[in-house]
């Protein structure tokens, strides 16, 4: 069974990853997230109030300044792996973001106001959209993590958080906040980035790290994602209800399929992510969209989608032996380096 098990996962990987190898033309703009230009470089370009620098996680562009503070903090770790910051593998979190914003998912799908729309209050993010509020665990908690293990050295003010307008209490807005509330959150992002901290003061110079290894970092990274999404996905169950019945579940089929490319240590550099995002869906889903026959979307983004499903509910039929027996296949680095090889072939061609 657990051979037979592994080959599900595999077949339904590659598909996963095949349209990405057919339209692997990110190009110009689209190579950063939506508006990133014009997002805050750091932290003190955001509006300080009564000694506190505060950040407004409900509009889309001062989430995207948490992001950018966070990839210029960090940008001399990753000299190395990249010219220009583009081998920072923290540039997973604000692409997956400028997608979720480009298609429409931040918005407020429950009709009750304008927030995230065109024709209302574009940048808004609304605490009743499901992504909007996963994402917030990808993107404050990570943040709040970073500034407690001291990757902005020492502040001058505090960080304060505003909160949205309702459904205030399942969201946490400080350090000393997020820390007594989510301590186990907290205490992930924060082994990253002291684990990045630690390379500082080991190696002569700033754009080689000799103790920096990837694989290592990508572990911690991953493994601090996958625990923000468990925590957040029964938080937010009541937000898939405001989702079309083929959104709702394809928001469900991606965070499960997170699990399986995260045991890989899939780097999320910015050309490697970049590749991989051009088979996730360019609209939401709507009524109607049947798979595998959704007339605007490409064979191979249709693909995807049915590709996703089967995964999820095969692991969901296993009880979750499916991500267990192929979490054990990727537990060495040699495994890992099969499983991403079989990932990064797909999308080199």
């Amino acid at each position: 069974f657990g051979i037979h098990a592994l080959l599900v996962v595999t077949v339904t990987l590659s598909a996963v990853t095949a349209t990405a190898r057919s339209e692997n033309d990110v190009t110009g703009e689209d190579v950063y997230p939506p508006l990133w230009d014009l997002a805050p470089e750091n932290l003190l370009d955001f509006p300080v109030k009564d000694n506190k620098i505060v950040i407004s996680a409900w509009n889309y562009q001062d989430r995207l300044g948490v992001y950018k503070s966070l990839l210029n903090a960090s940008a001399k770790y990753f000299g190395a792996f990249g010219p220009q910051n583009s081998g920072n593998i923290l540039w997973g979190l604000p692409l997956q973001h400028g997608w979720q914003f480009r298609t429409g998912r931040l918005a407020d799908h429950s009709g009750g106001t304008s927030c995230g729309y065109e024709n209302g209050e574009l940048l808004c993010q609304s605490v009743r959209s499901w992504w909007s509020c996963m994402n917030y665990y990808l993107a404050i908690i990570p943040f709040l993590g970073a500034v407690e293990a001291g990757l902005f050295g020492q502040l001058p003010y505090e960080i304060e958080i505003l909160p949205p307008e309702e459904q205030k209490d399942v969201f946490c807005y400080s350090v000393k906040d997020c820390r007594s509330r989510m301590p186990k959150l907290m205490d992930d992002w924060k082994a990253f980035f002291e684990y990045l901290l630690s390379t500082e003061h080991k190696s002569v110079s700033s754009a080689s790290f000799s103790s920096f290894k990837l694989d290592d970092a990508l572990g911690l990274l991953w493994k601090a994602h996958v625990t923000s999404i468990a925590y957040a996905l029964p938080k937010f169950q009541d937000r898939l209800k405001y989702l079309s019945e083929p959104e709702a579940n394809f928001g469900e089929d991606w965070a499960n399929g997170v699990d399986f490319i995260a045991a890989t240590h899939l780097s999320t550099d910015l050309p490697t992510t970049n590749n991989f995002q051009v088979f996730l869906p360019q609209r939401m889903l709507v009524e109607g969209d049947i798979l595998p026959s959704i007339s605007d979307f490409s064979p191979d983004q249709n693909q995807v989608l049915v590709s996703l499903r089967a995964l999820h509910k095969a692991n969901k039929l296993t009880g979750g032996l499916l991500l267990k027996l192929w979490r054990k296949a990727m537990s060495t680095e040699a495994g890992r380096k099969m499983g991403r090889k079989l990932l990064e072939s797909l999308t080199s061609s």
